[in-house]
Order: structure tokens, then sequence, then C-alpha cells
């Protein structure tokens, strides 16, 4: 085996082994009937805004790369201390954070709790740098066409799902942008803006364009029309309320109109994917008007 191999087989086995010390209950999870120790996989998966296959590929040691955005997803998902915090960095190749350093953006149990609390809403809490830090498990349903799902610039700009999936994208390329220049305001966050900005400015001319055009937007109330490679098109109002406890946190509430289309579309979205029946992998598109600001 080679140092390689070995590198990904460690990481796997400790991520294994800190989601089997996690009770379902710390992350504001219901205990249920339960045939492994601590959490599954697929629940460490919503809870860090990764899809389970993602998560599965880490665990297998198929996937030996994640980002330190991931990986600080994972040491909340898991509540990691700083030590283990920093042990899983090096495990992945990565620079161990700073003392002190992710304390702000842990998201606390009672919030996870709360997100589970949306069962027909996707949700999301997120920080300025666009990481999704939490998500429910319709939330990570929602972004399941997605190579990861960690971090909502990312998908927007990088990943090539993000122009089908996002069907009024330049619309929502600029409000990102704009947000991400927000938040660049407040020096605090710079430190961590930095390096996905300069992940983004060299991987997307038309990110690097809008940065350099300086526009400022800040997070509101606003529809999106989105299309699920499962249930079809989706008209969801994206609700942001600020986060206290977490650093420039903000939880984001995706809203269908009641009654329509959209809302068939997540009852569908909701239910396991082995019980979607042939035929209904589409919902209709919906026409009920909607605002956006």
């Amino acid at each position: 085996m080679t140092n390689r191999d070995k590198s990904g087989s460690q990481l796997g086995d400790f991520l294994r082994a800190r989601r089997a010390a996690v009770a379902p209950e710390e992350v504001g999870l219901p205990r249920g009937h339960r045939r492994v120790a601590g959490l599954r996989r697929e629940e460490v998966a919503a809870l860090a805004g990764a899809s389970a296959d993602y998560y599965t590929r880490l665990e297998q040691g198929r996937e030996r790369h994640p980002s330190t955005q991931m990986l600080d997803a994972l040491a909340a998902a898991l509540n990691l201390d700083h030590d283990e915090h920093a042990h899983l960095c090096r495990l992945a190749g990565n620079p161990a954070p700073a003392a002190g350093g992710a304390g702000g953006r842990a998201v606390h149990p009672s919030l996870h709790q709360l997100l589970g609390q949306f069962p027909s809403t996707p949700a999301f809490v997120i920080d300025e740098t666009q990481q999704i830090l939490a998500a429910n498990t319709l939330g990570t349903a929602l972004h399941s066409g997605f190579i990861s799902s960690d971090n909502f610039a990312r998908m927007i700009f990088l990943d090539p799902e993000g122009r089908r999936f996002f069907l009024d994208w330049q619309r929502i390329a600029a409000a990102n942008a704009g947000s991400l220049r927000q938040a660049w305001g407040r020096p605090a966050a710079r430190g961590r803006l930095e390096p996905l900005i300069a992940e983004l400015c060299a991987g997307s001319e038309d990110f690097d364009r809008l940065w350099r055009g300086h526009t400022v937007a800040s997070k509101t109330r606003e529809a999106k029309r989105l299309t699920h490679p499962h249930v079809g098109e989706l008209t969801l109002t994206y609700h942001s309320f600020a986060v206290a406890d977490v650093d420039g946190g903000h939880l984001v509430v995706c809203q269908a109109e009641p009654g329509s289309a959209s809302e068939k579309g997540l009852r569908l979205l909701s239910t396991p994917a082995a019980d979607r029946t042939e035929g209904t992998g589409a919902a209709s598109p919906d026409t009920t008007p909607h605002s956006a600001s």
C-alpha cells in the first residue's frame, strides 16, 4: 500500500470512528432503531452539507482531497474539538486550523435540531463565504445533482450543474458575487474569503468579471427558478435570517407557494428515491406568480 493509499485509509478510519462516537441526540437527531453506533453516513453528510455519495467516498478512501471548507463542516457535524479538527485536516493533507479559528462557525446542536423541524422545505445554515455549514434532509436532496454541495458560490460558478440547475443563472450569479463582495467589507471575514475568491476568479471568467465590477448585494427574500434532475422545475422563495452564534451566519429557508406544482415537487423530493414512481420524476412547470427582490 502506498503512502497515499494509507493516508486515504487513515482519513476514512478517523471519520468512521468519530461518526460512531457521536450520539444522534447530540446533533438534534432522533435515535430511533439503529443498526450502527453513532450516526449514519447519510446523516453526517446532511449535517455537513455534502452528498451521501461524496461522504461515502471520503470514508472509503476514494476521495482524498476534501476542501478546507468541507473539513470545517465535517468537524462541526462530528462535534470535533480543536485537536481533533486539526488531526482531520492533517490526515487530508491540509494545514491545521489556527487555535480558536473555527469556533465561531460551529453550528449548535439546537440549530441542527431546528433544521430538522422543517420537514417540508429545504433549510440551510451558511456563513459569509457561502459555505453550507448544515442542511436538513430536504436541503441535501435539493442539491443532489451537484458534484459537491458544500458551498453555494462553487456550485454556481464552478460546478457544471450550476447553469442547468439555476434557470436564472445570470441574475443568481450576480447576486451571489455581490453578497461575497459585501462580506469582503468585513475585515474579520477576509482571511476566510481570500482563498475562495482566488479559486473562483481562477476557475470562472464570469465570477472574475463580476468581482471586478465591485457590485455589492445584501441577502434578501427572492424567488429562484430551479430545475432538479428528479422532480423537474421548482420555484422557491429564499428567506434569509441572521444567526447570532455563527460568525457571519445565516439560516436560509426555501419556501414553495402553497398548493403549487413546486410544493408538490418538494413533497416528491422528500420521499425516498426508491419510492418515486416512474413517470413522476418531473414536476409540471410552476405557473404560480412569485415576487423577487
